[in-house]
């Protein structure tokens, strides 16, 4: 059985960041994963490097557009080389096959009655590459996904006939309820879908940096758009239009990674070209969420971008990869904080794992001169196997949901076993009773307990485990892998080695803060001052405050409201027994996905009223300043219905 899985081709406009260091993880690990399993593997990733927007930041660079390109793709490649990720294939937008493969798809789709030559007039976005419809802009200018203003575009185009496969795209979202995941982005692709789709433009003229038409055309005056271009590198990357090599052998793809902000063009576009195409749809459409510093936005402007590359300098790579895989649920927005990364090193990666190896280092030199034998694990340890082998047996599932984080979660547990025995049967007491045969099984337990865990926790984290099983004398691969996860062998008599801690602790931030945003400055005072108002004027007594009834409520349904900018209607459980509505002015700032399933504080007392027909039945509190808007919540989950005050 093969496995194809890719990460999205990074648009070469700068330098790598955290979101793609991000996806970039979570693709390596399934790739390591699964060729643990010893499954045929193939994984892509590559850069995007077309379109106007490519064009113009060359110009501003004042580089050949080629040569600006070449060196940022170079930086992502070599990021990730750093990095040791295990690629298969690197694949630019720029290469020679690629480009011929995108023509052989072209051609095809127009020789279909696909593709048709027309007139395209509409509001285009630069940064976004890409049309939006006047009912779809902010103030009727704005761009909707990046806020930027858009130009109004007329020109000749090739249009592709997305509208043709718009009931073959809903059936298959209905009989592939797992194409899109998480489910919970689901509903916006096929509300988008159910909304009509329009035709789309896949050329354009007023540019010259893309892929050529096919010389069947004779149409030199047209280059591709850059997502037809760009969505193709799946299918090129595997030989389609030069030969086809790989595609019998990995093609559909298993899993394809992508940002929430791409959603929209990879399971609605991409779907709609290989249908065009006749070619199987991927499996796996996998969208996860942005990433924040310390509670903000990142932007250039704030100076609060982190780079990996920084990050892995100051703290390790490794150490990066495990953060970010284990702190979000994928599909959720995600926060870099220094503070919370130095606690998951401290607490999880030195004091649960690193220490428990130390300690049985220690024990094993002490007891038995660093000899370990399995002998009479099983003698005196068979509930501890028990309870080791059932997490084990659990671990598959979180990583082929794209759970990282749950499969982190629960293969912790198996340091929380070896702790747990060291404690229980403190092997020290059993050697001053005379009980060393016992006191050697609770080592040698511990350190099999280590072996099973370092292999599954190869794939996250393989420089590290390879250093744990170099400890325990043995080597993580597929034999390994077949002994003692599938087998459920124990180690065999061995000599541990001493390594030198492996995550020292750290008790300070090795990397500057962020800055602080700076606040606005005070505006101008009016010419007629107004009377001023004391502090004292506007105290309660505290009688007064606790008339208002807030509580933590969990919002189970999320939904925009037609024809409004800002309004969406959520359902909220406040532990009543039946949800309340709640409509609430934020669609500027979460969209539905982002609010299902999380908790929120609601002014719970305040009388129903309607907007726009709609009633509702309570208030979210929520802090807004020059930065956005961002809901209040409880610092940890809460029962629905948690009174606050």
């Amino acid at each position: 059985m093969s496995k194809y899985i890719t990460t999205p081709i990074y648009y070469v406009n700068g330098e790598a960041h955290i979101g793609h260091a991000y996806t970039t993880f979570i693709a390596d690990s399934l790739a390591r994963f699964y060729r643990l399993k010893n499954e045929k593997t193939f994984f892509l990733t590559g850069t995007d490097e077309h379109g106007q927007k490519i064009e113009e930041s060359a110009q501003k660079n004042n580089k050949p557009t080629q040569q600006f390109a070449d060196e940022i793709s170079a930086s992502f490649k070599n990021l990730w080389d750093e990095f040791e990720i295990s690629y298969d294939k690197f694949i630019r937008t720029t290469d020679a096959d690629h480009k011929k493969g995108v023509q052989h798809a072209f051609m095809k789709m127009y020789e279909k009655g696909d593709v048709y030559k027309g007139e395209y007039e509409g509001h285009y976005c630069v940064s976004c590459e890409t049309f939006f419809p006047e009912t779809q802009l902010i103030d009727g200018e704005f761009c909707p996904d990046c806020g930027r203003s858009t130009n109004i575009v007329k020109e000749e185009s090739y249009f592709f006939k997305l509208s043709k496969y718009e009931d073959a795209l809903l059936k298959h979202y209905e009989e592939n309820p797992d194409f899109i995941m998480p489910k919970s982005r689901a509903n916006e692709v096929i509300n988008f879908v159910k909304s009509g789709l329009k035709d789309l433009s896949v050329t354009r003229t007023s540019f010259t940096w893309g892929v050529q038409m096919p010389e069947k055309l004779n149409d030199d005056k047209h280059v591709m758009y850059v997502w037809l271009d760009a969505l193709l590198n799946y299918v090129t990357a595997l030989g389609y239009g030069n030969g086809d090599a790989k595609m019998e052998d990995f093609w559909p793809a298993d899993i394809q990674l992508v940002g929430k902000d791409i959603l929209r063009f990879h399971a609605i576009y991409w779907p709609a070209f290989l249908m065009s195409l006749d070619l199987p749809l991927p499996k796996h459409i996998g969208a996860h969420g942005w990433w924040t510093r310390d509670g903000e936005k990142m932007s250039k402007s704030k100076g609060n971008v982190v780079s990996p590359k920084e990050v892995a300098d100051a703290y390790g790579a490794e150490n990066l990869r495990y953060f970010m895989l284990r702190e979000v649920p994928f599909g959720q927005d995600g926060d870099f904080s220094q503070r919370a990364f130095i606690d998951r090193i401290n607490s999880e990666l030195s004091n649960d794992l690193g220490n428990l190896l130390n300690r049985i280092i220690g024990m094993s030199g002490k007891y038995s001169d660093f000899e370990i034998d399995s002998v009479d694990v099983e003698k005196y340890h068979a509930k501890e196997l028990a309870q080791m082998n059932e997490v084990i047996e659990s671990l598959d599932t979180f990583m082929e949901n794209l759970q990282p984080h749950r499969y982190l979660e629960e293969l912790w547990k198996l340091f929380s076993i070896g702790n747990g025995a060291i404690q229980e049967h403190e092997p020290w007491v059993k050697m001053k009773n005379d009980q060393k045969d016992q006191a050697l099984a609770t080592v040698a337990l511990v350190a099999n307990i280590l072996a099973k865990a370092a292999v599954m926790l190869h794939p996250i984290m393989p420089k590290t485990t390879a250093t744990i099983a170099d400890a325990l004398d043995f080597t993580i691969n597929n034999e390994s892998y077949q002994e003692l996860v599938l087998d459920k062998k124990l180690l065999k008599v061995f000599n541990i080695k001493k390594v030198p801690p492996l995550f020292p602790r750290i008790e300070e931030p090795l990397m500057p803060e962020a800055p602080k945003a700076e606040p606005n400055p005070p505006k101008e005072a009016k010419k007629e001052e107004p009377k001023e108002e004391k502090e004292e004027d506007n105290l309660i007594e505290i009688g007064q405050f606790f008339e208002t009834k807030l509580k933590v409520g969990t919002v189970v349904e999320a939904e925009e409201v037609p024809k409004s900018k800002k309004l969406l209607k959520l359902q909220v459980d406040l532990g009543e027994g039946k949800n309340r509505q709640v409509v609430a002015g934020i669609k500027e700032f979460y969209s539905p996905e982002d609010l299902m399933n999380t908790q929120v504080c609601v002014v719970a007392n305040l009388k129903p009223a309607k907007l726009m027909g709609m009633m509702s039945e309570g208030m979210l509190l929520a802090a807004k300043d020059e930065d956005g808007l961002c809901l209040v919540r409880p610092e940890k989950p809460k029962k629905a219905g948690t009174p606050i005050g």
